[in-house]
């Protein structure tokens, strides 16, 4: 029996393999693999479609959620509420910084924070909220900034979904490919709101420094590399199309009477976000 694949990366890039072999051949006859045009490009033309006004182009979306809480220094003796269910990186992320994750229960029906025990988890040592927008679907970021915690958006899976970006202090996304915007291996990113929590994250992923030379904070080394961003703006140009696909695609589930879509807004991503079995 031929086996159906949960998600199809092949048959989306297919179509476009041309053009990626175009830029695989353009960057390697360029010689410039790490921090080129392509990858400053890709970080100007990703904040201008998420309305923020500086991205940081990183290696994956778990670091990009490590950079932002060294960013933000919280470590031992701060907590960090977040989704009891979600994927195991969230919470690692937290831990990795030595903070302590808080796990605070969903909602049945949009499987995102509840903000009710989000409001009954938070202490003096609460540092920031860190919701994710779960399956592309928004978390609900305004009742949660009413607590007036600062926000990280995990939002690994929501490229394109309404209102992700625009609230949290910092928002992160993983271009892992089973995500709905991805590249042909690792990379993620970080959309921030404060351009100078920004510039701390920038210098953060490159070993704590602007310029090589000089060294301000011990950091990492990560960064998106040259031709994965190469790929990824090609694959930005489609990815309201690809959104938009996957709409219908839940739709359809819907109509088969195998699954509901729980009355999603018409620019989520699309994913099904309950399935009868």
């Amino acid at each position: 029996m031929p086996q159906i694949p949960l998600v199809d990366v092949h048959a989306q890039y297919e179509p476009l393999k041309p053009e990626l072999e175009r830029r695989f051949r353009e960057v390697l006859d360029s010689g410039t693999f790490i921090r080129g045009p392509h990858f400053h490009a890709f970080q100007e033309e990703a904040a201008s479609y998420l309305g923020v006004p500086k991205t940081v182009g990183v290696a994956n979306g778990t670091d990009a959620l490590v950079l932002v809480l060294d960013a933000m220094e919280i470590g031992p003796g701060d907590e960090v509420i977040c989704p009891a269910f979600t994927f195991y990186a969230t919470a690692e992320s937290i831990a990795q910084r030595g903070a302590t994750p808080v796990f605070a229960d969903i909602d049945p029906a949009t499987l995102n924070l509840d903000p009710t025990d989000v409001e009954r988890k938070i202490t003096p040592r609460t540092k920031a909220l860190m919701p994710v927008h779960l399956f592309g679907r928004p978390a609900p970021l305004d009742e949660l900034a009413a607590f007036g915690v600062p926000i990280i958006e995990d939002a690994a899976q929501a490229w394109g979904a309404q209102g992700v970006a625009t609230t949290g202090v910092a928002s992160t996304f993983s271009f892992f490919p089973t995500k709905n915007l991805f590249c042909l291996g690792d990379g993620g990113l970080v959309a921030c709101t404060d351009e100078e929590l920004a510039e701390r994250i920038r210098m953060l992923a490159f070993h704590g420094s602007r310029d090589k030379e000089t060294f301000d904070f011990v950091g990492y080394n990560s960064r998106l590399d040259e031709l994965q961003a190469a790929f990824l703006r090609l694959f930005l140009e489609h990815i309201d199309e690809w959104n938009r696909l996957r709409r219908e695609g839940a739709a359809r589930y819907v109509e088969l009477g195998i699954g509901e879509l729980c009355d999603p807004p018409e620019d989520e991503p699309g994913h099904v976000y309950h399935l009868f079995v």
